[in-house]
């Protein structure tokens, strides 16, 4: 997702720094990092799926715990800004890719959300010529997230016969489409904020 905090890039306070490295969330995103085959591998194999929901359930804790060492610690580095929405997309690619080839969702709701993330990105470099890097971070972007992170291990528990499966599946459906919904709307605020950026601030080397 387009979440990283906004701030115009010639701000220093709480600038990461590009000499730290070997931190604690620095190696919490380097784990989560190489859960993603691991959870490929459980999903896709053996079909593991209770184990595959729990490595998921690990992985959004220490998505939040990362982050807040970081701060907590003064920690916040320039390798953690690229590595945790690196993890974050993979995990986000791994899970609708292994739902679609396990035929518990369409192949459509697969791209889907992957191709919202593609064209925020694309943004990017026309933020940055307004001297920004990135967009604010929006309740609805969170409530989307929210969202998703109950519909997918649902939908993978949802899978059988039985009476709480068949609950499982319900109510995992009912958190995808009301995260797959608040998702492009966020995305669609985003791009809004955007356009009002590029129309109301003018280029970096044109300011006086």
């Amino acid at each position: 997702m387009f979440d990283v905090t906004a701030r115009p890039t010639g701000e220093t306070p709480a600038r990461p720094r590009a000499d730290l490295v070997w931190t604690v969330p620095n190696l919490l995103s380097a784990l989560r990092l190489l859960g993603v085959p691991l959870f490929l591998w459980l999903v896709l194999g053996p079909e593991k799926d209770g184990i595959a929901v729990g490595l998921l359930v690990v992985s959004g804790i220490t998505d939040w715990l990362d982050g807040f060492l970081a701060r907590r610690w003064n920690q916040l580095s320039l390798l953690g800004e690229l590595l945790d929405p690196i993890a974050d997309r993979l995990y986000l690619l791994a899970v609708v890719v292994g739902l679609a080839l396990r035929d518990v969702i369409p192949w459509w709701l697969a791209v889907l959300l992957p191709l919202r993330d593609v064209l925020l990105w694309g943004l990017v470099p026309l933020l940055r010529t307004r001297g920004y890097t990135s967009l604010p971070v929006h309740f609805i972007g969170k409530a989307a997230t929210f969202c998703l992170l109950y519909a997918f291990p649902l939908l993978f528990l949802g899978e059988g016969d039985s009476s709480p499966a068949m609950l499982a599946k319900v109510f995992g459906w009912a958190f995808a489409f009301w995260g797959i919904g608040l998702y492009w709307w966020a995305g669609i605020l985003y791009a809004w904020q955007a356009r009002r950026l590029m129309l109301t601030t003018p280029r970096r080397g044109a300011r006086s």
